[in-house]
């Protein structure tokens, strides 16, 4: 009898602890589901801005690091690698800005906004994209040659591989370098490489020809005595911006955040043109794949304007090239 109680006693004992397991599971699922809910409401209701690692973001980078945007306002930075993934963030509804450049912003126009959800209650039906800018950025671009190829003028382009993004202002630069150099189109192969990094990389191991770079990559490939064969700097072009859904920041409580983005955007051009980037040296190591040599290399020269629409020049020669590449 005493063994048949006992037994008893711990099959209700095993019962209750696979009872309390079970409740136990179910509770913390529904807890989960809670918080991905939470979470999901509340990146929806930030301001989300897609950024790279490339020096004219760099005033976004400080910003948030240092606090310099008004706490009220939640703003967040989705961190991308590829300008076609910042694009596509912002055609998709997942950001409500990102940092781009004229011939890709020009373009995005007339590109279809895939809505969905929380957006679809803001903006109403699909649409195509009517994109803002918020402002110009300081970038610029090199297109370096490979010093292992003996790549030192356009001409010595023919019969070699050029990386660059489609649609972009290095799709621009390399017609605009094939032009001046008299060469045929389909002598110069353009090889798509979107991600910045694995472009620097594939100069880094021999394994490209020629590529356009912005900063910071400009500086690591540089450090190997690369050929610069041409700069935007002294073509007077001015085509890096940050781009908005125009339609999403048109409602009060968006152009809000984009007041307290400026803001913050405006006090970080301030710090860094009055500390220079080497004060800044330990966000630069977070956000940028760079060697220590770089980064002491950095060009404490660069400056960072205030808040500024882009220059119509700049923005006529993006719908042009456009128009041109579009026949």
């Amino acid at each position: 009898m005493h063994t048949i109680m006992k037994k008893l006693l711990i099959g209700i004992v095993v019962a209750l602890l696979i009872v309390g397991c079970g409740m136990s599971y179910d509770e913390t699922k529904r807890l989960k589901q809670e918080k991905r809910t939470r979470e999901l409401r509340e990146d929806s209701a930030a301001l989300k801005v897609a950024v790279m690692p490339t020096l004219d973001c760099l005033p976004l980078f400080v910003a948030e690091e240092r606090e310099m945007f008004d706490t009220v306002v939640d703003i967040r930075l989705k961190y991308f690698t590829a300008q076609m993934d910042c694009d596509t963030a912002l055609q998709r509804g997942r950001v409500e800005m990102a940092v781009s450049d004229l011939v890709r912003a020009e373009r995005m126009k007339g590109v279809r906004r895939q809505e969905s959800g929380v957006r679809r209650q803001e903006t109403g039906v699909s649409r195509n994209m009517t994109i803002g800018y918020v402002t110009a950025t300081n970038a610029y671009w090199l297109l370096i040659a490979n010093r292992n190829q003996r790549i030192t003028d356009l001409k010595h382009l023919d019969d070699h591989m050029l990386a660059m993004t489609r649609y972009s202002v290095t799709d621009l630069l390399g017609d605009l370098a094939v032009d001046s150099a008299k060469l045929k189109t389909e002598r110069v192969f353009r090889i798509q490489v979107n991600d910045v990094n694995v472009r620097l990389d594939m100069l880094e191991n021999n394994e490209m020809d020629a590529l356009l770079l912005t900063q910071p990559q400009v500086t690591q490939a540089l450090l190997l005595k690369h050929h610069v064969l041409l700069d935007t700097r002294k073509l007077d072009m001015q085509m890096g911006v940050i781009v908005e859904d125009s339609v999403v920041m048109s409602h009060p409580n968006r152009q809000r955040q984009r007041e307290v983005l400026i803001k913050g955007y405006n006090k970080a051009c301030d710090s860094l043109n009055q500390h220079g980037m080497k004060h800044y040296h330990d966000i630069i190591r977070k956000y940028y794949k760079l060697s220590e040599q770089a980064l002491r290399q950095l060009p404490d020269t660069l400056k960072y304007e205030h808040v500024q629409a882009p220059r119509e020049k700049d923005v006529a020669r993006a719908k042009q090239w456009l128009s041109k590449v579009k026949k």
